[in-house]
């Protein structure tokens, strides 16, 4: 693995060593480790959150925005978390499904216009998530 020393790394990164420094003090980047003259040395992984940081920053966020969203991304869930959180997922999607099952005679019952007004109800937002929670599940079931 390469380190870089912060000269290098602001030249690959295209941003000063001041930049670095101040990033350094914030905790938006840490040193690998240090040299036997006491220099910091950065790793190929921190040029990568640099970049990203930059990329954000041109993005209008925060430096603490940032901060926040790189903390939240050096969270990595075990396989066994993500399991068992998809297998919530699934429990409650088949709740979901059996209320769905229950009202469908009430629905078969209503004029279409009123139902058509059951339907408009629901908000864009919802009817994504649930796309999106049985895309995600179908993949899950390959597994």
């Amino acid at each position: 693995m390469k380190l870089y020393r912060i000269g290098e790394l602001s030249k690959l990164a295209s941003v000063s060593a001041r930049t670095i420094d101040y990033y350094t003090s914030l905790g938006l980047i840490e040193p690998m480790e240090r040299s036997t003259k006491n220099y910091r040395l950065y790793s190929d992984e921190t040029l990568i959150r640099l970049k990203r940081i930059e990329q954000m920053k041109k993005d209008k966020f925060t430096l603490d925005e940032i901060k926040s969203a790189l903390s939240e991304w050096d969270k990595v869930s075990s396989a066994e978390q993500v399991t068992q959180r998809m297998t919530d997922l699934e429990r409650h999607l088949s709740q979901l499904q059996r209320e769905v099952k229950e009202l469908e005679p009430v629905l078969k019952s209503l004029k279409p216009k009123q139902v058509n007004k059951v339907y408009t109800r629901l908000m864009p937002q919802t009817i994504a998530c649930i796309e999106a929670l049985m895309i995600l599940l179908n993949k899950n079931n390959l597994m």
